[in-house]
């Protein structure tokens, strides 16, 4: 690594969302210290697919000091409230996983206490009835406001995010080298990568490597040979096929995700077409039969020759080993489910910032690094596995593994914490909140059995009128919301889009 007193040169080994992701935390925040040299080629291309979000990718764009409003007209942005599955639990069945809160809870319990106990005394209603996120996408609407705020995500047009992100970063001093690497140069005694070696035969010398190069992980595999936790067994899906069509009407608020006969549909709706995708496993579908799925299910004209995509579920069992750390679908891919792919290599990318080893990389910090990572892919994992385990299909043989799966036990411990106690709990290194386990748990039909009591401390009268009172304020703050279309037509559409 560099002294204290030159600048360390950081190497950024592909482009794409996660590349320029980096490329922009880094240059916004300490690019003053640092010199940052982005490689990547156009005849590569990138996968360019994950185009849904969750919230946390709002705070990203505070710390590089990114408007809202541009980021949304160049990319096409629309928001999004959450996602709406169907046919997860059941055949018919329906249920939302909101980004909102439900209800007020008390430190003693959690708002669904509450609600169960409204449920035994015969009134409550819907627990979606105290969630203001569920009810205004339900009802296509939206608006930044401040009381009551919405909590939202967006969707966005992955190939243009890049180009605004690798604008935004250029301005701040990043270099951007265009070609393809065919060799990584090493020190033939620590190991560290001391440079990429172009197909122009010019080295391009770093202290401090980013793998962005995507599935081939050229650096973190290849190169350094840092192993992959294939989590197949749990996430069998390894295949997707994807194609944008047209836009046909309105514009929901929401991701939809249909399960299909093995796997499930999105649909992400944008202000200039509409994305979709069948996520399948090839162990129970050929390709032909999912473009057949797709082509049966998708809306409007299609816009591009429908592609597919092989991956594979899992985590790179290091994240940070010597001198390079892989971000993005180098770093391990979890399926787009539940949209925390850009996540995760956002907040790693933040983390690396709050890190960044300016007085020489110690094994302390990539021990910690990699722990933390670590922990952020496993809850996500079990929060994925969470929507198969629980599904009560039997049409097809993929849906029966499903309920067959033996879990994780960190996973299982959550299940019996909510059958038995109806509890649920956020952990320290957990992503998705309460209401988010609540939602998938209860959406898909988990009996549960004891709730806490803190409801008869109220007496029924009151939590009547608590509840009711708070569900009218629900419904007069969605009333009182325009359109997502309205509102996006006055915020941040473009013209012509």
């Amino acid at each position: 690594m560099g002294s204290n007193n030159s600048k360390q040169r950081v190497v950024i080994a592909g482009g794409g969302t996660a590349g320029w992701v980096t490329a922009a935390a880094l240059s916004s925040q300490i690019g003053e210290l640092i010199d940052i040299v982005l490689v990547e080629s156009e005849e590569l291309g990138t996968v360019g697919v994950g185009e849904a979000t969750i919230p946390t990718h709002r705070s990203y764009h505070d710390i590089i000091g990114m408007n809202e409003a541009d980021f949304m007209r160049a990319t096409r942005a629309t928001f999004k409230l959450g996602i709406s599955f169907e046919d997860w639990g059941a055949l018919g069945d329906k249920y939302f996983h909101s980004f909102g809160k439900i209800g007020i809870s008390t430190w003693m319990a959690d708002f669904h206490h509450l609600w169960m106990q409204a449920q035994s005394d015969g009134f409550g209603g819907d627990l979606g009835d105290y969630c203001l996120e569920l009810r205004a996408a339900e009802a296509g609407k939206f608006a930044i406001t401040e009381k009551p705020a919405l909590n939202y995500a967006y969707h966005l047009d992955a190939g243009l995010y890049a180009r605004f992100l690798r604008e935004h970063s250029e301005k701040r001093g990043v270099k951007r080298i265009e070609g393809k690497f065919v060799d990584v140069q090493k020190n033939g005694e620590t190991g560290f990568i001391e440079s990429l070696v172009m197909e122009s035969g010019e080295e391009v010398a770093g202290d401090l490597f980013v793998d962005c190069t995507g599935f081939r992980a050229m650096l973190i595999e290849k190169a350094l040979g840092v192993g992959f936790d294939d989590w197949s067994h749990w996430l069998p899906m390894n295949s997707a096929v994807a194609v944008q069509t047209v836009g046909t009407g309105k514009i929901p608020p929401y991701t939809c995700s249909m399960a299909r006969g093995a796997g499930w549909q999105w649909r992400i709706p944008l202000q200039h077409r509409v994305g979709n995708g069948h996520v399948y496993c090839s162990d129970y579908m050929s390709d032909d039969e999912a473009r057949h799925v797709l082509d049966e299910n998708v809306d409007g004209e299609m816009l591009t020759e429908p592609r597919v995509i092989r991956f594979k579920t899992g985590r790179r069992k290091k994240i940070w080993e010597k001198n390079c750390i892989a971000l993005g679908l180098s770093s391990g891919f979890l399926e787009p489910l539940e949209s925390t792919s850009i996540h995760l290599f956002q907040v790693a990318a933040t983390r690396l910032v709050q890190m960044f080893p300016f007085s020489g990389i110690s094994t302390a910090q990539t021990d910690f690094y990699n722990k933390v990572c670590e922990d952020e892919f496993l809850s996500v994992r079990d929060f994925v596995i969470l929507h198969y385990f629980l599904t009560k299909r039997d049409d097809t043989a993929f849906w029966r593994d499903r309920q067959a799966l033996d879990i994780p036990e960190s996973l299982r411990q959550r299940i019996e914490l909510y059958k038995q106690n109806s509890f649920v709990y956020q952990g320290e290194a957990d992503l998705f909140r309460i209401d988010s386990w609540l939602q998938v748990m209860q959406g898909q039909g988990l009996a549960s059995g004891n709730y806490h009591h803190v409801g008869k401390l109220m007496g029924a009268d009151r939590l009547r009128a608590n509840m009711e009172g708070y569900a009218a304020q629900v419904r007069s703050a969605v009333q009182k919301l325009p359109t997502h279309e309205d509102f996006l037509s006055r915020y941040c559409a473009v013209p012509d889009a």
